[in-house]
């Protein structure tokens, strides 16, 4: 086989080994925070290996679809949730 090929099995293996390990069922810890940023709100799912990586991830992901750019990313991330519900 040519080595573009087995490039692209390595490159796909890569992907399905990082689509594994990043499953929620292989995470220990899963919360849904809610945030409010300059009058709107949403609320995001996510899990990790820690409590504090979890909150900060689904923090994060509900601030990416709240701001724009860069300062308003971190003015929201500093924000204080409506609600953080941890999930089993």
């Amino acid at each position: 086989m040519k080595p573009a090929v087995w490039i692209a099995i390595a490159f796909v293996a890569v992907v399905i080994g990082a689509v594994v390990l990043s499953t929620p069922g292989t995470q220990a810890y899963r919360c849904r925070i809610c945030v409010t940023f300059k009058g709107r709100r949403d609320c995001r799912t996510a899990s990790a290996d820690t409590k504090v990586r979890a909150h900060q991830t689904a923090t994060m992901n509900a601030c990416a679809q709240l701001s724009g750019g860069v300062i308003e990313s971190n003015q929201c991330e500093t924000t204080p949730p409506d609600s953080v519900e941890w999930l089993h």
